[in-house]
């Protein structure tokens, strides 16, 4: 019997029904800066949706609206293939001017509505009032869910004593092998929230850190064990079946960013890859997680 690949489950909201996506979704972090032709970052987004990879996430600061441009022109004739996330500034987030900036930035997309507006971080504006204006937005339909980036435990909390945050789809954090701080007390928040993690930074962002995950000699192992690169193996750790629900949905959606068709569709095909549970011991050892909580790593 064929594997099912493995997905996410938004859970139902006031104004929209629940639904599945692959575990693996799109990044947009650097698009729209002229570090690679336009024109191949567009290719590319076109190619993730070609091969199911939904969710494009992307943030007003992205480029200063440039990445937003960029998924704007991949969409052009696909909106009903994307499932399409941007984030607002924190100073941008308040009662009159979260409306302005979502309409901004349904302008550089092209798009009428955005399936889910995320809080970028926690800012000076009340989180009531950054909800209220999400609340507003859904109600003009100009969003369908709203959510949270780079909250922490402590915000979590907060968060969680305002009545409109029981519609909080999500909060996007760095996660990745080298970085499991959110295993200690975001992740079991978010599971008895029944709300999924989206993970960015899935390989690690640049540097020294990067480059030891990637030559680890435990995880190229494990990539000569799959026929997968260290890449591959990096990602399908972090969607592995941790938190998985009764419907089979994993808790963690990874959004790596790929700049090429061909690194997109490298991305794509860890979502074939199912590591056992050798693999996930070595890894384990190799990389543990804290044991007491940590402060949350953000780039």
């Amino acid at each position: 019997m064929p594997r099912t690949l493995p997905r996410i489950v938004l859970p139902e909201s006031r104004e929209a029904p629940s639904i599945t996506l692959p575990a693996i979704g799109q990044g947009t972090w650097y698009m729209g800066e002229n570090l690679v032709p336009r024109q191949q970052e567009v290719a590319a987004l076109r190619h993730g949706l070609d091969l199911g990879l939904r969710l494009i996430d992307t943030a007003e600061m992205y480029g200063d609206g440039g990445a937003e441009e960029v998924v704007g022109e991949a969409l052009r004739g696909r909106r009903d293939d994307a499932f399409v996330v941007s984030k607002v500034y924190p100073w941008n987030a308040g009662r009159d001017s979260a409306i302005a900036a979502c309409e901004r930035s349904l302008e550089r997309l092209g798009i009428d509505c955005l399936d889910l507006y995320l809080l970028h971080w926690p800012g000076n504006i009340p989180l009531e009032e950054t909800l209220e204006a999400f609340e507003r937005l859904r109600d003009q339909g100009k969003i369908r869910r709203f959510g949270v980036s780079n909250f922490d435990a402590d915000n979590l909390r907060a968060l969680d004593a305002i009545p409109a945050a029981a519609e909080c789809a999500t909060d996007q954090v760095l996660y990745h092998l080298g970085s499991r701080g959110i295993e200690v007390d975001i992740i079991p928040w978010m599971q008895d929230h029944h709300i999924p993690v989206m993970a960015y930074c899935p390989l690690a962002q640049g540097g020294r850190l990067r480059s030891k995950l990637l030559s680890s000699s435990v995880v190229n192992e494990i990539a000569a064990k799959h026929a997968a690169s260290a890449a591959q193996i990096l990602l399908a750790w972090v969607i592995r079946p941790t938190g998985v629900s009764q419907d089979g949905a994993r808790g963690v959606i990874a959004i790596p960013k790929a700049s090429s068709p061909a690194h997109v569709e490298a991305n794509a095909k860890a979502l074939e890859i199912e590591l056992d549970s050798d693999d996930l011991t070595q890894l384990d050892d190799a990389f543990p997680a804290p044991r007491e909580p940590v402060s949350l790593d953000i780039v």
